[in-house]
């Protein structure tokens, strides 16, 4: 059996940013700067990864102060309610003929779970000046948010509303390569200190 390699963000070189559509002929972008996962693979193979990724709500971040604390309140995230905004991965598919994976997995939001695909891109693997190993990721997909509860808009003067249903997100994710999990070395040296080595 392939033993299982623990994966961890690097903060510093990793960002997950979304857009939605304002007034219904432009863009706005925000970000969350706070964020964590815990990834775990077979080896080296990212379609065998077991991923529960999660975001602090409140790191949330549009250029705007007010707009923050808006988009944190019950009319959206209810931020003192729900503070994490979570992933657990499911399935990911081997690359098409783009290169494209499909990562399925439950997104919970609000308190609500919908079972959604994202789109992941491997840029490839290297080892940095300290030499550590990083694996590089693009994810992106989109979401319909009055599924997941965040309903508020306003209807405009001249017909449209000012903020779109749908919100595109975009992640750039570097990770590093912690080595053999803590689990699987305990299992490990417990089976050799009985004499059972597998």
């Amino acid at each position: 059996m392939e033993k299982e390699t623990k994966w961890t963000i690097d903060l510093i070189h990793s960002e997950i940013e979304f857009k939605v559509r304002h007034l219904m002929i432009a863009f706005v972008k925000g970000s969350f700067k706070k964020f964590d996962a815990s990834i775990y693979t077979s080896g080296k193979d990212f379609t065998t990864a077991e991923i529960d990724l999660w975001i602090d709500v409140e790191s949330i971040s549009t250029g705007d102060e007010k707009r923050d604390e808006h988009l944190c309140s019950p009319e959206f995230f209810d931020a003192e309610k729900h503070k994490q905004i979570v992933f657990s991965s499911e399935t990911i598919s081997k690359p098409d003929e783009l290169g494209h994976h499909e990562l399925w997995g439950d997104l919970t939001i609000k308190g609500i779970t919908k079972h959604v695909m994202l789109i992941v891109d491997f840029g490839g693997m290297a080892k940095d000046l300290s030499g550590n190993e990083k694996a590089g990721f693009e994810i992106s997909g989109k979401i319909n948010r009055r599924d997941f509860g965040l309903n508020w808009n306003k209807t405009m003067e001249l017909g449209g509303v000012m903020v779109s249903e749908d919100v595109n997100f975009h992640c750039e994710l570097e990770l590093i390569n912690q080595g053999i999990s803590d689990l699987i070395m305990v299992l490990e040296n417990e089976a050799t200190h009985d004499g059972v080595r597998k």
